[in-house]
């Protein structure tokens, strides 16, 4: 592990910083006193607009340029390490990682098969199918004749994101409609009960910490208005998810306690990244952030400050960001 001062000042890249997790990430970064150099693929994305983030535009994801847009920043600016909050974009960085660490950046990726099981829908419930770990009935389009009569379902993209192309229906002909007009579509089981998220981290030991969120008000996939919780069979069932899949470094885990049902916990997703309301574990106590940055830095994770208080409330809400006049750049 690594010796050097914990408080020592890094240049650290963080990606999509025009979504909540990598914006909160970057400011958090800030305030610990490192530097952020903050990417998106949208020129507008409010983190490339905010006082004190070093803004770079680069290709999305899925676009032939990102590897070679991001090696060149990183080639240009020298950063320490990167962080990622864009799902979509770790299967690309798997592979860059070996270019990154020569260039000197720090990462802390899961495996491919561990990004392939968060990433992918149908391959996250076969996993969790086969760790038996409780998850909502999942088919693929052509099997929707075997759904039993009655199920509330919710059709989703395979490899969707913050809700986007979500919907509920009642019947399979409604499925059979609505898979029609989602990309790349599953059908699930619909789960009713209080939604929660848990905000993890992984050592390299595979040691988690978890600390639990109740989702009270959902917007757009994110949470908004959040409590946290104890749940002792939640944290249990988080804990067998992280296992099954061998997750590593910042991770969010969603699903469902379901009282008076049998089982009592269902996980529906998992994500190898922040969540979007993350601020709520720090504001409880979990030293999340400081403590990420000592893994992505081979320093020893102190799991005992990442102990929270239940019962803290997190409201978020949309700010007004005012900046000196600029061109707005074209995003046709």
């Amino acid at each position: 592990m690594e010796t050097s001062n914990p408080a020592e000042p890094r240049r650290i890249v963080v990606t999509g910083v025009g979504g909540a997790p990598g914006l909160d990430l970057a400011l958090t970064l800030r305030k610990l006193g490192h530097e952020v150099i903050g990417t998106d693929s949208n020129p507008l994305a409010p983190g490339l607009l905010t006082p004190g983030i070093s803004a770079r535009t680069i290709a999305r994801a899925d676009s032939p340029l990102f590897a070679a847009d991001l090696m060149e920043l990183v080639h240009n600016l020298k950063p320490d390490a990167l962080l990622c909050c864009v799902e979509n974009e770790l299967p690309q960085l798997v592979h860059l990682r070996g270019h990154l660490q020569r260039a000197g950046v720090r990462t802390w990726l899961p495996d491919m098969a561990t990004v392939t099981a968060a990433g992918d829908k149908w391959a996250f419930h076969r996993a969790m199918l086969g760790s038996r770990v409780p998850t909502p009935a999942t088919w693929l389009p052509d099997q929707i004749d075997e759904i039993p009569e009655g199920t509330e379902l919710v059709v989703k993209p395979r490899r969707g994101q913050g809700s986007k192309n979500v919907h509920f229906c009642r019947t399979r002909e409604q499925a059979r409609v609505l898979c029609e007009l989602v990309p790349d579509p599953i059908i699930q089981q619909r789960v009713l009960g209080a939604e929660f998220s848990a905000d993890c981290l992984v050592d390299r030991n595979g040691r988690a910490s978890v600390v639990l969120r109740r989702r009270l008000m959902v917007q757009a996939g994110m949470s908004v208005v959040a409590v946290t919780i104890d749940d002792v069979e939640a944290t249990k069932r988080v804990t067998e998810v992280i296992r099954a899949i061998r997750a590593t470094g910042p991770v969010d885990v969603q699903g469902f306690i379901t009282e008076g049902s049998d089982p009592r916990v269902v996980i529906t997703e998992i994500n190898s990244r922040l969540a979007a309301g993350f601020l709520l574990s720090e504001e409880a106590g979990a030293n999340l952030v400081e403590q990420i940055v000592n893994g992505l830095f081979q320093r020893a994770i102190d799991h005992r400050r990442l102990s929270y208080r239940s019962g803290t409330f997190l409201t978020k809400y949309v700010a007004v960001m005012s900046t000196e006049p600029r061109a707005v750049p074209d995003t046709a």
